[in-house]
C-alpha cells in the first residue's frame, strides 16, 4: 500500500514539474542544442513505447505481465521512458537557465527517482543477473 502511494506521489511530482516548466515558458526554445536534445528525448520515448507494445501504463508502477523488457531501447537502458523524461526536462530547463526552471527539473527528477525505487522494489529479479551471480559463486 505504501509503495502504491509513493508511486502516485512520484507521478504527481513528475506532472507538477512538467506543468511548472510549461507555465513558466521554459520548454520551447530557439536554441538548436535544446531542440535536438528534446527531439532525441521524444525519439527515445517513442521507441520505448513502441517496443513496450500492448502493455499498459500503471499509475502505481506495478509490474506488467510478460517479464522484464530486454528488446528495443530496454536492451541498452533499464528505464528508457524515465530517461527520456529526464532528458527532455533537463534540456528544457538548462535551455532557459533560471532557478525556477531548474527547480521544476529537480522536481521531475525526484519524481522519477521515487517511481524507479517503487518499481524496482516491486518487480521480480532479472533472471539473467541472478544466473550470472550463481555461476560466479560456483566458480
Amino acid at each position: 500500500m505504501v509503495r502504491a502511494i509513493l508511486s502516485v506521489v512520484g507521478y504527481a511530482a513528475i506532472l507538477a514539474g512538467i506543468v511548472g516548466l510549461l507555465t513558466s515558458h521554459s520548454v520551447f526554445s530557439t536554441s538548436p542544442v535544446v531542440i535536438v536534445g528534446q527531439l532525441l528525448a521524444i525519439a527515445l520515448m517513442t521507441w520505448a513505447r513502441v517496443s513496450f507494445g500492448l502493455r499498459s501504463f500503471h499509475l502505481t508502477a506495478t509490474p506488467t505481465q510478460g517479464g522484464l523488457m530486454t528488446s528495443g531501447p530496454y536492451h541498452f537502458i533499464r528505464h528508457p521512458i524515465y530517461a527520456s523524461v529526464c532528458l527532455f526536462t533537463w534540456v528544457s530547463a538548462l535551455g532557459h537557465a533560471s532557478l525556477l526552471s531548474t527547480a521544476f527539473a529537480c522536481l521531475v527528477s525526484a519524481g522519477v527517482v521515487i517511481r524507479l525505487v517503487t518499481e524496482e522494489s516491486s518487480s521480480p529479479s532479472d533472471t539473467r543477473n541472478t544466473a550470472t551471480t550463481r555461476s560466479e559463486r560456483s566458480a
